[in-house]
């Protein structure tokens, strides 16, 4: 059986713009993979089954798409072994699909180019290419599009997902985004956003991208009054995540927030 971690990512700016005329809003988000991970495994079998998440629809998805690409039956036992939190904003499903998706392709006789693999993933969720690469990355369009960033990878990362959080769905957040007509200035928002990604050159450059488009937090504030150099809602939420220089400070201020809801504390993660 092949076995991979499937990590977590947050999203360290996330700019949108107004919805197109294809109904999709563009985007432009810095990706960090971090080292919270669930565990995928694949192994060749008579038929297609997936076990040990019962919600999971992703990865059976992902490899039933491999399989009709491939001109091949769907002929694969995926296990799941989850520990990121899901619906969450900090892509678990994505990951598990394209960690499926690396996988199963190492198993057939003839696997798929990297960028058919691409194009397989898009069709699964604007996040899912993503986790096919190494590194973090810029995305653009509606996501999909990716181009590679080197950014400082020499701090922790402390994860709040608070207990009273109501994670709405991505389109109901998008659906307020424009109702607030969130997308104005979109232009304006993404030349800083690029123009700040310009000036990084150590970890603490990276608190001056700009803040999550899409949602916020009060709990961002208390990671920063507890020293994170910045902190932001990842992606739709309600997941919120702080930076820190220091081991020490960043283990301090998680024993300070656990009363707000489950805390973890991790470092940026370089494989895929």
């Amino acid at each position: 059986m092949r076995r991979l971690p499937a990590p977590a990512k947050i999203n360290l700016a996330l700019v949108v713009g107004p919805r197109g005329a294809d109904g999709c809003h563009e985007v432009v988000t810095v990706l960090q993979r971090i080292d919270l991970v669930d565990r995928v495994a694949i192994d060749v079998a008579e038929s297609l089954s997936v076990s040990g998440f019962a919600a999971d629809t992703l990865v059976r998805r992902a490899l039933e798409a491999l399989a009709a690409a491939a001109g091949v039956e769907p002929r694969w036992q995926a296990r799941i072994q989850k520990r990121i939190p899901v619906a969450s904003g900090l892509g678990g499903g994505s990951s598990d699909a394209a960690t499926a998706l690396l996988l199963a392709n190492r198993t057939l006789p003839e696997p798929l180019e990297p960028d058919v693999l691409h194009e397989l993933a898009a069709g699964l969720g604007a996040d899912v290419p993503f986790f096919l690469r190494h590194g973090p990355a810029l995305a653009t369009g509606t996501g999909t599009e990716l181009g590679d960033l080197e950014l400082p990878q020499d701090f922790w990362v402390v994860l709040v997902l608070p207990s009273d959080a109501v994670k709405r769905s991505t389109a109901v957040v998008y659906d307020a985004f424009d109702a607030r007509a969130g997308g104005k200035g979109f232009d304006e928002r993404r030349t800083v956003l690029l123009k700040a990604l310009r000036s990084v050159r150590r970890a603490r450059d990276l608190g001056a991208l700009p803040p999550n488009d899409l949602a916020s937090s009060p709990v961002a504030g208390e990671l920063v009054a507890r020293g994170a150099f910045r902190a932001d809602v990842t992606g739709a939420g309600p997941a919120v995540y702080g930076l820190f220089m220091r081991r020490s400070q960043a283990e301090q201020a998680a024993r300070g927030l656990r009363r707000l809801g489950r805390v973890w504390v991790t470092v940026p993660a370089w494989y895929g």
